[in-house]
């Protein structure tokens, strides 16, 4: 099971308390700051934007390319390695808002991982070094470290001693 605080609502939708869990002005200048990095080309001013505007932790060298998608509610909560590379598109929730609860979960990313675009990464998770994430995954579940998982639902593919097998024999 993910990694995820739960806060049941009563009433409406969890989403129609929005306003109840996170401020609105936090959530508009989320916003914006989240919408100017996922156009700029610029990995270090991104970086920078995250760090210093969402209390986002973002390693040294770590590349979030074109139309990357952080938590709009809670970045704060997302931890990314060094060298680390988020491809094209991809998602990365802290947070899930439900029918009769919502929840909350911290997302840690490892050094040297490798996250193809597309890919959804839930609350909770945590990514271990040097994994790869094939393209399109829904990520809802821990990646160990140096595996190579994909699909959805997502699935180890190779574990890290066999990734080292394979690169062994080639």
């Amino acid at each position: 099971m993910r990694r995820t605080e739960r806060y049941p609502v009563e009433g409406a939708n969890s989403l129609w308390h929005i306003y109840k869990t996170v401020p609105f002005w936090k959530v508009a200048k989320n916003f914006l700051v989240i919408q100017t990095a996922r156009y700029t080309p610029f990995l270090p001013l991104k970086n920078w934007l995250y760090r210093k505007f969402l209390g986002m932790t973002v390693g040294k060298e770590t590349s979030f390319a074109l139309m990357v998608m952080p938590d709009l509610m809670f970045p704060e909560r997302i931890q990314v390695g060094a060298n680390t590379v988020i491809g094209y598109n991809t998602t990365i929730l802290a947070h899930e808002y439900l029918i009769e609860e919502y929840r909350l979960g911290d997302v840690l990313i490892g050094d040297r991982v490798m996250i193809g675009a597309n890919s959804t990464i839930l609350p909770g998770i945590k990514i271990g070094d040097g994994a790869i994430v094939s393209a399109a995954t829904l990520v809802h579940k821990d990646v160990p470290a140096g595996a190579f998982v994909g699909g959805n639902p997502m699935k180890i593919i190779y574990t890290a001693e066999e990734m080292a097998d394979r690169q062994a024999k080639s």
